[in-house]
């Protein structure tokens, strides 16, 4: 049974782990107070599975101090010891037949039933595509530039990256393969990331093909805003001061100008 499109198909599996009482015979000594002597762990493990061609099977098992202790067989009603300490309980519950036919009930026709009602309440939400948001970004190091494209949020987990260069496909040798990765709220993330020579990078176009998407998307290098707007503002001050400077030598030239003009002159003392 399927899922949805963008799941595997495999078995589904309904656990339920339940804390049961243990028969009288299985249980340690008590002392005078009433107190068990000695701690014990029992461990109970039911549930069914529905397979791929919607037959069922269902199973029952008890651990005992993390051991196999019984089992219940529903073809035979019995139960069956896996250690010698269960001989005795498994004789007590062989005896209840009415109860085993219960139990092979609740294994072939409650359990499976319970399991296809969660799967109908589920089907809805585990059907859902969302589609994914992608960016790509630039990053410096050591050994070059590259260029990271990043496929963001988007649910089942089948997506396809590739990169192209002047609107032609890369060849898959020159790209690191995509790689992705759970998020914490059942969708998914992936990436992928290529060396490119500075100065190219707007060569390069992230193609991202969805099952959420109608088409696929694409997505470019583009210089953040903000160094755009720094860039911009560094650029008009450079001009401003070299407007200003100048401004600044053709006063000067023309103040050094008239003092020559006025050395020319004498100055006479009034009668």
């Amino acid at each position: 049974m399927s899922l949805s499109a963008g799941l595997p198909v495999r078995p589904l599996l309904l656990l339920l782990l339940l804390l049961w009482s243990v028969a009288p015979q299985a249980l340690p000594p008590l002392t005078k107070l009433g107190v068990v002597s000695e701690s014990h762990i029992l461990q109970v493990v039911l549930g069914c599975e529905v397979h791929e061609d919607n037959s069922t099977s269902g199973f029952w098992r008890y651990g005992y101090d993390g051991q196999d202790h019984l089992e219940f067989c529903p073809k035979t009603l019995n139960w069956s010891a896996a250690e010698p300490g269960a001989w005795a309980t498994k004789v007590e519950w062989d005896e209840h037949k009415i109860r085993a036919k219960q139990n092979r009930d609740y294994l072939e026709k409650d359990c499976p039933e319970q399991l296809k009602r969660l799967l109908e309440l589920g089907r809805g939400v585990l059907g859902q595509q969302v589609p994914t948001l992608v960016k790509v970004t630039r990053h410096w190091a050591s050994t070059g530039t590259s260029l990271r494209c990043q496929a963001l949020d988007f649910f089942p987990q089948n997506i396809t990256m590739r990169w192209l260069k002047d609107n032609q496909p890369l060849d898959a040798k020159d790209v690191n393969p995509e790689k992705v990765l759970p998020n914490g709220d059942e969708t998914y993330q992936g990436w992928l990331t290529l060396a490119v020579a500075p100065g190219d990078e707007t060569r390069f176009t992230c193609q991202v093909e969805h099952p959420g998407l109608d088409q696929p998307l694409t997505a470019s290098w583009e210089p953040l805003q903000s160094q755009a707007m720094i860039i911009g503002i560094i650029s008009g001050v450079t001009v401003c001061a070299i407007f200003l400077v100048g401004i600044l030598f053709l006063i000067l030239r023309k103040r050094k100008a008239s003092g020559g003009t006025m050395g020319g002159y004498v100055l006479t003392d009034c009668e």
